[in-house]
């Protein structure tokens, strides 16, 4: 585990650090060619500088986003923002199921999103137009 992870991770509440190790441990292990760091103060996995899967505290508990969720056609993942992201939220690590989460993870790799690009592709396109 990245140690800035680990820190972030240490930092959470006594309920919210299990989770936050689980999702972590599971992450790294299902995406071990993923880089991970903290971005935008949260932690995040990116393949080919894209940005897959992170999660971060809020108000109610732990939210575990997927950039590219909303094309996983999953119904326990609920749609976030305008772009193509999906969540689940978790406020003890009993709800965090082990099964659903690999089967997320490798939908992950799989479906992507080009984010790493859209800023760039926006900009020709309104040249463009």
């Amino acid at each position: 585990m990245h140690p800035d992870i680990k820190t972030y991770n240490d930092a959470q509440s006594e309920t919210e650090q299990p989770i936050c190790r689980l999702l972590a441990q599971t992450i790294d292990q299902h995406l071990p060619q993923a880089e991970n760091k903290i971005w935008h103060r949260h932690p995040v996995w990116f393949l080919d500088g894209n940005p897959i899967v992170g999660y971060s505290k809020l108000k109610g508990g732990i939210r575990l986003l997927f950039w590219s969720g909303q094309s996983f056609e999953e119904p326990q993942l609920q749609n976030e923002g305008s772009f193509k992201a999906a969540e689940m939220r978790y406020t003890d690590v009993s709800q965090v199921v082990v099964s659903d989460l690999k089967r997320w993870l490798e939908k992950a790799q799989r479906i992507q999103w080009d984010y790493k690009n859209i800023v760039k592709r926006r900009g020709v396109l309104e040249r463009l137009s």
